[in-house]
């Protein structure tokens, strides 16, 4: 049996061929991103253990009130790494078109693959920093349950809805520039609206049924059951399955309807 390599590029299927490319793309990220640093991975999840640890002490140290469960370092992490793959993936998708906007007009390749290759590298620094959750969750003696069988389907709607906000992200900043700063004050908006810093249960009651439309809500608890199985609720699982596709239908949308404009534009 023939290696991908062997295959001459007319011979394989579009979608092996896209496949292909959005993997040396992804590549060429990671390494474009590392290559020059000292410290390599270790910057990938440094920013979030910073960010966990402020809360950890503000939260149980100086202010010494209940928030979320026991362990709350684990707590913490377990919603703040996939933030940080969520938020780092819209982020650039501001800038996905304008900085690649030579190569982008000068290959054939789905333009969707500019927005996914950033989903995919993003979520490869967030499967990386998974080794380090499961070490604060040995060390501070925090048990993991059968809920952790359910880090796929979390996984997966997390590529579904970054992708749909990715897809509509990432055209139109090409035609209104200040959309980017737009989305950085929404994305900071977003994280406190969410619950990464406290639990949906924490909110005043009133709350709950709004809180179950913001598809992260969803998302964090099948990431949060792996070690507190009390937090997962099925309903709010379903709302932000079916929000993701919602928003993903609607990307897709929005991409092929202004992707010749934006060839254009660039």
């Amino acid at each position: 049996m023939s290696s991908y390599a062997e295959v001459r590029p007319e011979q394989r299927t579009s979608f092996a061929r896209y496949r292909h490319s959005l993997w040396l793309l992804t590549q060429r990220d990671l390494r474009v991103r590392y290559s020059t640093s000292l410290l390599g991975y270790f910057w990938s999840i440094l920013d979030p253990l910073v960010m966990a640890g402020i809360y950890w002490f503000v939260f149980t140290q100086v202010f010494n009130r209940g928030a979320g469960h026991e362990p709350y370092i684990i707590f913490l992490l377990s919603a703040l790494l996939p933030w940080m793959w969520f938020n780092g993936t819209i982020s650039d998708c501001t800038r996905a078109f304008l900085r690649e906007a030579k190569l982008i007009r000068s290959t054939r390749i789905p333009r969707t693959i500019w927005v996914n290759r950033l989903v995919l590298s993003k979520g490869i620094e967030f499967l990386a920093s998974v080794p380090v959750l499961l070490f604060f969750a040995i060390v501070s003696g925090a048990p993991i349950t059968a809920g952790a069988f359910l880090f796929p389907l979390a996984i997966l709607i997390q590529t579904v809805l970054t992708a749909g906000i990715g897809l509509m992200v990432a055209p139109l900043v090409v035609f209104f520039r200040d959309l980017e700063r737009a989305v950085k004050l929404v994305l900071r908006f977003l994280f406190y609206a969410s619950p990464i810093i406290y639990s949906t249960t924490d909110l005043p009651s009133q709350l709950h049924f709004w809180a179950a439309f913001n598809p992260l809500s969803g998302i964090f608890s099948l990431y949060r059951a792996a070690f507190f199985p009390g937090d997962l609720d099925w309903l709010t699982v379903g709302i932000s399955a079916g929000m993701s596709l919602a928003i993903l239908g609607l990307g897709i949308l929005v991409f092929k309807r202004t992707e010749r404009a934006v060839l254009k534009e660039i």
